[in-house]
């Protein structure tokens, strides 16, 4: 069961969906490390246009030629978890932004929990 709420950090990193870590996915990896390191979520969200350090702008309209389109990894933790994970993200990502925002958690409460009948939606 995992619960998280109150103060936490997000952490947001911006690569293109073709960026690789050993034939995967780059965004892919991510993921797969904040799983494998405990992390309580991460998403991948794919843009539709953007640049970055390149200044080439990557679009997917129709009669754009740019196929490398970006891609933000956002993972939410404990800020003690966030930047024990980062050391993993320097291994990974050598082209990319990294950025960590201060955020609140309304409520987080992992799959495996069941509401309990103190919550009037539970049984005993």
């Amino acid at each position: 069961m995992t619960r998280l709420t109150g103060r936490a950090l997000r952490l947001t990193v911006f690569v293109g969906e073709h960026d690789t870590w050993h034939h995967k996915p780059l965004y892919s990896e991510i993921v797969h490390r904040a799983h494998a390191a405990g992390l309580a979520g991460a998403s991948v969200f794919h843009g539709i246009e953007g640049y970055g350090a390149s200044s080439l702008i990557h679009t997917s309209r129709l009669l754009s030629l740019s196929e490398d389109l970006p891609v933000a990894v956002v993972i939410v933790d404990t800020e003690e978890r966030v930047r024990a994970f980062l050391p993993q993200l320097d291994e990974l990502v050598s082209e990319g932004l990294v950025t960590i925002d201060d955020c609140e958690v309304i409520r987080y409460i992992g799959r495996d929990d069941k509401p309990s009948e103190s919550d009037g939606k539970g049984k005993k």
